[in-house]
């Protein structure tokens, strides 16, 4: 059996965005993979949800996302790049059964969140745009001849968010909109365009949900300040009328909405008081009487993790994901007076999924489609068959792939710190033999958030399997602070996020060794984003660490708070102050102000363009190494933003994953290799070979 590397991602594929038809007979789902160095391959594939083998719907040209099934079901809109020289997502409409893909927009902004109403005439969507588009209506059809404008020069901000993911807003606000779905409205590949909420409104627009198919519902931010602002409200806009009321207010940081024909919708709602240490609860707004229900109050998990509310076919029962102990949970509620939420199933990492069945079909008769990812395979879709309780494997989709490469099977660790379970997991290396006399370097992962939950799968299982493979053990844990046992147990790094995390982290370490045969003279450590600053905290208060790789981290909440986007609320919520108020304070919890006292190896990895947690934190980390004269360096990934190591360019994911190994690899006494800052800064890794190497010979080598 060969062992898994770093390079092996490009051969990955995963699904996504796992639709299922509304008479539960079909699944249509994304099918993704890399695309050479720095790009991926998106595009829409049908499977029946009985099994059988898996149909590519649309054309490899473009980059395909949100397959949406119309009510009757003879049709898929999705959105795709396919024919744009731009890389503008437009809105197509496909046959199901045959016949030729129509595009329905060619607007100037991306189309996204696309819902169709529920006669399938109506197709929703959200665009961004600016006022400068808006007004020549190129929000509504762009001419041929129009070319984008560059970034403005200079920038003029005027918000208090005025950034996010990798990119400016650049005076865009995201705006609703509808297309026609069925004429041609003048043009046979663009029907026409209208425009739903205020062109002028200096506000976010986001959530299109249909009532019935003439009542569209959304959400506005709202608020003195609606950057700075958790409340949203809801409003109903009415077609045949042409009128929009307001009807209700929630707090969220982006409110999900699920609405019946009657009027009734399902809200998510996170109580605003401390709001990043709270769980979102799914309340039931009744258009009708006015009244409010939550539905969730006695449930101690936090709504989402894995897909949005929805409502069944029975427009009684709603439908929710959770993160629970370290695998998704999928529930569904009644919404009556007294909602008791039940556990349909909870199994693996779910990162979609949709309810279907007949019109009426109850908890008991709906089929759910399901991305489902698991210790011995990155993702798959499954179909769930809630009247037999019985789960269906749909695709295998790294059937080849797998066949003869090694993959380890993760064992549970439960253990305690400060009188607290914390759930724990353990990778061995092939060919491990806990007799066998010898020790093992020991990796421990620390995952991001703080809010997060790891398990034994999902967006982590190539890196897991990959260290373990290269001759560490891994070990990954949910420390307090984590989503998916319940708020106590988050809201117990109030204040705290570096002492209590690494108290439960070493802890783990502590459980490992006693139960693994460690050399707990080479125990190393990385993690990403909160990982990343739970990394740079651990070093500077302890020498345990042989190495550390700290990536896309919070090294100074002070510059954080000052350079983030919206996450700047976790410093408000988590911490309780803000810079002005404790500046001595907030320096204690950054790991710059214990700089002084780190004497460990410490590789820093961050991307360029990353708004969530930006480089300028790490600059200063990594300048006061150096002052200090650690052993150190600063890997930086231009074009990549948080999402670097989850889906950033295919050759940067392996470049990143090859130096932290090779960071380990030059501090282990358990390999055979010179540290990296000895090294050429680009000897061995598979991108530096990549115009010498046979493109099927991609091996890992550091």
């Amino acid at each position: 059996m060969q062992p898994l590397t770093a390079a092996t991602y490009h051969d990955i594929t995963t699904p996504a965005d796992p639709r299922i038809a509304p008479d539960g007979s079909r699944v249509a789902f994304l099918r993704r993979h890399p695309d050479g160095d720095e790009e991926y391959a998106s595009t829409v594939f049908l499977v029946n949800a009985a099994g059988g083998d898996p149909r590519r719907l649309t054309l490899a040209d473009g980059t395909d996302a949100e397959p949406r099934w119309s009510p009757s079901g003879d049709r898929i809109a999705f959105t795709t790049t396919r024919g744009r020289a731009d890389d503008r997502r437009q809105l197509w409409v496909l046959p199901v059964d045959g016949g030729e893909a129509r595009r329905l927009t060619g607007v100037v902004g991306d189309v996204s969140e696309i819902a169709w109403s529920p006669d399938g005439d109506r197709i929703a969507f959200v665009q961004s745009a600016t006022p400068a588009d808006r007004a020549a209506d190129r929000d509504l059809s762009v001419p041929a001849d129009h070319e984008p404008a560059d970034h403005p020069d200079p920038r003029v901000i005027d918000r208090t968010v005025f950034r996010s993911g990798q990119e400016y807003f650049d005076g865009r606000r995201p705006g609703i909109y509808v297309v026609d779905a069925v004429a041609d409205g003048g043009r046979a590949d663009e029907p026409a365009v209208e425009r739903v909420t205020d062109p002028d409104a200096d506000a976010d627009f986001d959530a299109p949900t249909w009532g019935d198919a003439d009542t569209l519902y959304y959400t506005e931010s709202v608020g003195a300040d609606p950057d700075d602002s958790p409340e949203v409200a809801i409003h109903a806009h009415d077609f045949v009328t042409a009128t929009t009321d307001h009807i209700h207010t929630t707090t969220d940081w982006g409110a999900s909405l699920a609405a019946t024909a009657d009027g009734r919708i399902a809200v998510t709602h996170t109580d605003p008081d401390r709001l990043s240490l709270r769980q979102t609860d799914l309340h039931l707004f009744d258009r009708a009487t006015g009244t409010v229900t939550s539905l969730t109050a006695d449930l101690d998990r936090g709504v989402g993790d894995g897909a949005s509310p929805q409502w069944g076919p029975d427009d009684e029962t709603l439908y929710f994901t959770t993160p629970d102990e370290g695998e998704t949970a999928l529930w569904h509620v009644t919404a009556d007076d007294d909602p008791e939420p039940e556990r349909l199933f909870r199994d693996g990492t779910v990162s979609g999924a949709t309810v279907g069945g007949e019109s009426g079909a109850g908890p008991d008769e709906v089929t759910v489609a399901l991305a489902r990812s698991e210790w011995d395979h990155p993702g798959d879709v499954f179909s769930y068959d809630a009247g037999r309780g019985e789960t269906t494997r749909l695709t295998e989709l790294n059937a080849t792939l797998l066949a003869d490469r090694h993959v380890g099977m993760p064992e549970e660790l439960r253990f305690e710190s400060d009188g607290t379970e914390i759930q724990g997991w353990v990778l061995t290396p092939p060919g491990f033999d806990p007799d066998a006399g010898r020790s093992y370097p020991l990796v421990v992962e620390i995952h991001g958030g703080p809010h997060a939950m790891w398990s034994t799968a999902g967006t982590m299982w190539h890196e897991f399997q990959t260290l373990a493979a290269r001759g560490y053990v891994v070990f990954w844990s949910n420390p307090r602070g984590s989503a998916g046992y319940g708020e106590a147990f988050r809201r117990a790094i109030d204040r705290d996020w570096g002492a209590v995390t690494l108290a439960d982290v070493t802890a783990g370490v502590d459980a490992a060794a006693d139960t693994y045969p460690i050399d707990d003279a080479n125990v190393f450590v990385t993690g990403g984003s909160f990982g990343g600053f739970m990394t740079a905290w651990a070093v500077g208060q302890t020498d345990r660490f042989r190495a550390a790789a700290a990536q896309r981290g919070v090294y100074d909440l002070t510059g954080f708070y000052g350079s983030t986007d919206g996450a700047y609320v976790l410093v408000e919520g988590d911490f309780d102050t803000v810079p002005s108020a404790e500046p001595a304070w907030l320096w204690e919890q950054s790991p710059t102000g214990h700089a002084a006292a780190v004497d460990t190896p410490t590789l820093l990895i961050h991307a360029e363009d990353d708004t969530r947690t930006p480089i300028c934190t790490a600059e200063l980390y990594h300048r006061l190494l150096r002052k200090r004269g650690v052993d150190t360096r600063l890997v930086r990934y231009p074009r990549e933003g948080h999402e670097l190591s989850r889906s950033g360019e295919p050759a940067h994911i392996v470049d990143r994953l090859e130096r932290i190994a090779r960071w380990f690899d030059g501090y282990s006494t358990h390999h055979d290799a010179a540290p990296a800052l000895d090294r050429a800064a680009d000897a061995g890794l598979t991108t530096a070979a990549a115009d010498e190497r046979d493109p099927d010979d991609r091996s890992d080598s550091a």
